[in-house]
């Protein structure tokens, strides 16, 4: 299944084709400034430092629809990332993941890979995705799903 026809914009404003990631196994997540598993960007950061190379792309999308834990700006939450994390992979400008005005890359992981029974919604923030180079969802983990356990399913996703 290729990956669909969308525009994402990055946190800096520019708008980037989702295709030009195409070939590469992406890890999905909607990430926030400031919550519990805020520290999940330092595990994030070392799977891109890690894997990059290899062909991982990890790509954050801010989200503030749960319990408000994203109110910044795009520019605040850069500087958040950056100072706190050293966050170098892409970041992307706010987007809901849930509603009638959920992205449509979120629309699509979802009907691609619900979670629990069968239930597609995004549950919280850092809810990951893990996309195959030819645009197969291929897992769907959980927002306490740290990010170091997905080491096994990114090498796999690579050697495939």
């Amino acid at each position: 299944m290729p990956l669909p026809a969308t525009a994402l914009q990055t946190i800096t404003g520019e708008q980037v084709p989702l295709s030009s990631f195409e070939g590469k196994v992406l890890l999905i997540v909607n990430v926030a400034s400031k919550c519990g598993f805020t520290n999940q960007y330092k595990g994030l950061q070392q799977l891109h430092e890690e894997f990059a190379g290899q062909g991982l792309a990890v790509m954050g999308f801010p989200c503030n629809q749960f319990g408000h834990q994203e109110p910044g700006v795009e520019a605040e939450i850069q500087s958040f990332c950056a100072l706190n994390y050293g966050v170098s992979f892409p970041m992307f400008a706010k987007i809901e993941v849930n509603g009638a005005h959920a992205d449509p890359l979120y629309q699509w992981l979802k009907n691609s890979r619900p979670g629990l029974l069968g239930i597609e919604a995004i549950k919280w923030n850092f809810t990951k995705f893990l996309v195959s180079r030819d645009g197969e969802v291929l897992k769907r983990f959980a927002p306490n799903t740290a990010p170091e356990a997905l080491r096994d399913d990114i090498k796999d996703a690579l050697s495939d």
